[in-house]
């Protein structure tokens, strides 16, 4: 029961780990992108798709899901070989489970952003939908070499 309780408060903290990934939005920064030059060029939306940003997925949930069911279910009935295929049952049930999670988890809404400069140039950039924009909006693109946003 011990070992349940512990796998128990151990997993919600090993899945929150595993789903802090960085932000892919227009108005966050991360520490090394602060107090560095960027390119700033000003042209139009030209259109907003929306799509999904998979984040990807790192085994966390199917692993964490496993453990709490193969524990859950074992150490829950009988005893014996009895005790070993729940275990075993419970384990692919809360793989499958724990996999569904970390999915659900790690997909978040986007936006393809097409612009077209003021030289005439078309940029695609896609980001987190945490800023609307509209066909015509004037907008700036921030640009460091390596990453690009879209901004009002």
């Amino acid at each position: 029961m011990k070992k349940l309780l512990m796998v128990a408060a151990i997993a919600p903290v090993v899945l929150l780990a595993a789903c802090s990934t960085p932000s892919n939005s227009g108005s966050v920064y991360r520490a090394g992108q602060t107090q560095s030059e960027q390119t700033v060029r000003m042209g139009h939306v030209d259109s907003v798709r929306h799509v999904t940003i998979d984040k990807g997925q790192t085994g966390v949930g199917t692993v964490t899901g496993a453990a709490l069911g193969g524990i859950a279910a074992g150490s829950g009935i009988g005893g014996g070989n009895g005790s070993i295929a729940a275990g075993i049952v419970g384990a692919v049930a809360g793989g499958i489970l724990g996999q569904t999670i970390e999915n659900n988890v790690s997909q978040k809404p986007g936006l393809e952003i097409t612009v077209r400069l003021d030289n005439g140039d078309i940029k695609a950039i896609t980001q987190d939908a945490d800023e609307g924009f509209n066909v015509g909006d004037r907008v700036r693109l921030l640009s460091n070499g390596r990453t690009t946003r879209v901004t009002h």
